[in-house]
């Protein structure tokens, strides 16, 4: 029989996170298990191809951890999830290495994470920080789409 009892959702405070967490939560209810908030801010530069090293891109700012997790306590309190216990941190760093780092340390049974469905030249741009989790966590992973039917408990 499937136990969860440490359920991870890495968030960046967007509506896809927020989906992920209503899953995540409402797995958290049904095992019983405690729910791991978890924000990395991106600090290491994702490699470019040459062919767009001539653009501008803006550079990210580097966000203080109290500002982190700050933003989570936002994230939550917007999210009017239950009041179970929530275990939040934050982490500077290659955000799916991070989260991988997170779940071995933490002894997570599931991540929980949304997908921005990048597709083309933004998904070769940006990566897919899902697509890399998925490949080398430690546990399973469900993600969740952008769109699609919403989940519904019996």
């Amino acid at each position: 029989m499937i136990q969860l009892k440490q359920i991870l959702i890495p968030t960046d405070f967007s509506p896809h996170a927020a989906r992920a967490a209503d899953y995540a939560f409402a797995l958290a209810e049904k095992f019983n298990a405690k729910v791991h908030l978890l924000h990395v801010q991106e600090t290491t530069p994702a490699p470019l191809p040459d062919f767009v090293m001539g653009l501008a891109i803006p550079a990210r700012i580097k966000e203080s951890r109290e500002s982190a997790l700050e933003g989570i306590s936002r994230f939550l309190e917007k999210g009017g999830w239950s009041s179970r216990e929530v275990v939040c941190d934050a982490a500077d760093g290659a955000p799916f290495v991070e989260i991988i780092r997170y779940a071995k340390e933490h002894d997570i049974d599931l991540i929980v994470m949304g997908t921005h469905g990048r597709s083309g030249l933004m998904h070769v741009l940006l990566g897919n920080v899902a697509e890399r989790v998925v490949r080398k966590a430690p546990c399973p992973v469900m993600t969740i789409r952008p769109e699609g039917h919403q989940f519904v408990m019996p």
